[in-house]
């Protein structure tokens, strides 16, 4: 067998592997969920439910509640991973991004297992550029 025809071979081996491998997965490049940005947006905005009185206070001046960081955290903010604070039993994550048109950045605590406690509580927050 020629080197031509091996390489022909394994092209249409190549091609057919990828189809087949398209088909049975789908295009996931949409889907980005299971990176860890995406997946620490996703926890904030469902358990970002409590606030430390640093942070309530902090929020009055901005004209902003809980509920609007929750519902604005998967559409417009990133989360700082080389910031953010991990320790045995707690995760401060470091976030930033729009909310309703102003720049903020924010400072969120949960606890490494959730099962204890899966809430996460609003430590600091404050309006600005990057």
């Amino acid at each position: 067998m020629t080197f031509t025809r091996r390489l022909s071979l394994f092209g249409i081996g190549l091609g057919l592997g990828c189809l087949l491998a398209w088909g049975i997965y789908g295009n996931r490049l949409e889907n980005t969920d299971w990176m860890p940005n995406h997946r620490v947006k996703l926890r904030l905005q469902s358990t970002l439910i409590k606030a430390t009185p640093q942070g309530e206070a902090q929020l009055a001046p901005l004209h902003l509640t809980l509920a609007d960081l929750r519902q604005t955290v998967i559409d417009s903010c990133d989360v700082n991973f080389s910031k953010s604070i991990r320790s045995k039993d707690s995760l401060v994550y470091f976030v930033h991004g729009t909310v309703r048109g102003q720049q903020v950045h924010y400072m969120a605590a949960t606890l490494r297992d959730f099962r204890t406690d899966s809430t996460a509580t609003l430590t600091a927050i404050h309006a600005g550029l990057k």
